[in-house]
C-alpha cells in the first residue's frame, strides 16, 4: 500500500486500488485509478493535495522531479509564485494544485492566477483534475519498473 500511497496521497484511493488488485494489464489499473479516484469524496481528495509540497517550494522524491520546472526559474517568479501559492491557499483553504510535469514556473503561476478566478466548487473540480493526471502519472513510473 505504500507504494499506492507514493502515488497519491488519498488513503481510500490506495485501500480501493489495493483491494482491486489484480490488474489483468497496465491499461486496466491505470483506467482503475481514475476510476476510484473519480469517485472518492471532497474530503479524500483534500487529503491528496495535502501530501504535496507547494509549487515552488523545495521538493523531494517525485515531487523533485515534476516541479523540475521551477528549478532554475527567476528569483522574481519565485517569488510571484509564492504570493500566487498563499492567496491561493487563503481563498480555498488548500494547496495549488497542478500537474507540474513538463511545465516552467511560469506556466504554473499562469495557471495559478488564471484558477484564482474560479468559485470554490469549481476550482475543487479543477484541482481534482490535476490530482487525477499526477496520480496517472506517478501509477505509470509505478506499473513501469
Amino acid at each position: 500500500m505504500r507504494d499506492l500511497l507514493a502515488c497519491c496521497g488519498s488513503r481510500a484511493w490506495a485501500r480501493r486500488m489495493a483491494q482491486a488488485r489484480p490488474f489483468d494489464s497496465d491499461a486496466e489499473a491505470l483506467d482503475a485509478g481514475d476510476w476510484i479516484w473519480n469517485g472518492l469524496e471532497e474530503s479524500d481528495w483534500r487529503e491528496a493535495f495535502g501530501a504535496h509540497p507547494r509549487i515552488g517550494d523545495r521538493a523531494s522524491g517525485t515531487a523533485a522531479g515534476e516541479q523540475a520546472g521551477t528549478r532554475g526559474a527567476p528569483r522574481a517568479v519565485l517569488e510571484e509564485l509564492g504570493r500566487a501559492n498563499q492567496e491561493y491557499e487563503e481563498r480555498f483553504g488548500h494547496i495549488f494544485i497542478v500537474c507540474a510535469t513538463g511545465k516552467t514556473a511560469e506556466e504554473m503561476l499562469a495557471i495559478c492566477r488564471a484558477r484564482l478566478h474560479n468559485d470554490a466548487p469549481t476550482e475543487l473540480r479543477a484541482g481534482a483534475e490535476e490530482q487525477r493526471k499526477i496520480t496517472r502519472l506517478r501509477l505509470e513510473r509505478y506499473l513501469a519498473t
